[in-house]
Order: C-alpha cells, then structure tokens, then sequence
C-alpha cells in the first residue's frame, strides 16, 4: 500500500492503482462466491453425498465441509480460497503498520497490536488448512483446521474491537465510530452463531434428530458469513488508501 515511491531518486508512475476499499471487497467476494457456489452444486448435484451422516436421518442442507469435500465443488473453494489469501495477509501487514503509527506511545495497544497480527496470520493458516485437507481426506487435520480457524477469528475479532474502541475515543472522523460499531455487532453475531451451530453439531451427534444438522449447517453459514462482513469494515478504515504497483526495473541501454 502506497502513496507514492522514489526508485534510485527518480519519482515512477504506477503500473497498477487501484482503491483499498475495492480490494476489501473483491477479497472479500472471492470466499462469498465461492461458498453459494459450492453450497448451490451440493445440494443441487449432490444432495445425498452432502447431506447424508453417520446418523441417516433427514437433513435438508449441507454443512460447508460437507460441500467443499466434494468435486468440483473442491476444486472451487481452493481455487477461491488460495486466490483471497495473499490480500488477506497484505490486510493483515496493513492494520499492523496503522496500529504500530497510532499507538507508538501506548504499551497496552502497541502489544495487542502485534497479537492482533499473529491471530489474523493464525486465523488464514486456520483456513487455508480446513480448506487443502478436506473432511473426505483426513478428518483429524480439517477438523484441527476449522477450531483453529475459528478461534483465531473470535480472538482477533475481540482485540480489533479492543483497538477501535480506543480508536474511537481519541477521534473525530465518524467513520472510525461507524467502523467500531459495526465491528462490534459482527462480532456479537459471530459469537452467537458460533455457540448456536456448535449446540446444534452437539444435539445432532448425541440423539440423532432429524433437522438438527440442517440448523448446524445454517448456522455455519452464518458464522462464516459475519466473519466475511467483519473484514469488510476495513472499507471505513482505509477508505483513502490506494494499493498502488510500481516498476522499479531500471532503464537499460542496449
């Protein structure tokens, strides 16, 4: 993310400039698209292979390992995934770079800042691994994948608001008021949705109700979609930034 560059004193012209704010939302769009796509073509193609459990009762919809676990629906999501996780770290480097400027001087935020960092690496590394280990291949590692996914996320989404609430206190532009509170109510039905899924995979493998793993399965949908639009408020954060790729090839004479 630049403003500008010098190379070798010459001031370059960028090849490539283009808003923060479209890249948060085409980063965000490529996991989006991916899971309505993948979810659409297992229950339209493969409704039994998708939905059916150890249990053999109805159920209505598939869960997301479920639908990524199947072909092409596989080849989709990893496709999509493996295409959204370099903007996701060049997000993460971001904020770390904004948090280490604005809280150069304050010992509490200046750590949470480098935390803030290693659990969004942590939360990338958590889904890169539930998405290239499907459910169908090694169970144990997608499952480690998505626990660790998910508690990445819930951590880092508490010291982000942590932050932006400090943030907000010593501001004056309402877009880091606006930005703050929409983080915290993604967060809450984050959390919501996590606890409501998590009852529902219980309730399903211990008494086997039919509609239990449909409710599971809605709710993950859920818990993955607030994740999605917690990300996207980063759209108010750096909604003046530009992502700007510059040459630095220097002139040859031949």
């Amino acid at each position: 993310m630049l403003h500008g560059s010098a190379i070798l004193g010459c001031e370059r012209a960028p090849v490539i400039r283009v808003s923060f704010s479209s890249c948060v939302v085409a980063t965000a769009c490529l996991p989006l698209f991916g899971l309505v796509l993948c979810v659409f073509i297992a229950s339209y193609f493969h409704f039994e292979d998708s939905t059916g459990t150890h249990c053999q009762v109805p159920n209505y919809l598939p869960s997301i390992s479920a639908s990524i676990s199947l072909s092409p629906e596989c080849q989709i999501w990893r496709f999509c995934i493996g295409l959204h996780s370099a903007p996701r770290i060049l997000l993460a480097f971001t904020y770390f770079k904004f948090y280490k400027t604005r809280f150069s001087t304050k010992l509490p935020e200046s750590f949470l800042g480098f935390l803030n960092l290693a659990f969004s690496i942590l939360e990338n590394l958590g889904l890169l691994l539930l998405t290239y280990v499907s459910s169908s291949e090694t169970y144990f590692v997608h499952e480690e994948g998505f626990i660790l996914f998910i508690l990445s996320s819930l951590i880092y989404m508490l010291i982000t608001c942590r932050l932006w609430k400090t943030i907000k206190n010593y501001s004056l532009n309402p877009e880091d008021s606006r930005s703050h509170r929409w983080k915290k109510r993604f967060l809450v039905i984050y959390i919501i949705c996590c606890a409501f899924a998590g009852f529902f995979f219980w309730k399903h493998n211990m008494y086997c109700e039919s509609g239990s793993y449909t409710m599971f399965a809605l709710f993950e949908y859920l818990v993955v979609l607030s994740n999605m639009a917690f990300h996207l408020t980063a759209i108010w954060d750096f909604k003046t930034r530009e992502v700007m790729v510059i040459s630095s090839a220097e002139d040859k004479d031949f």
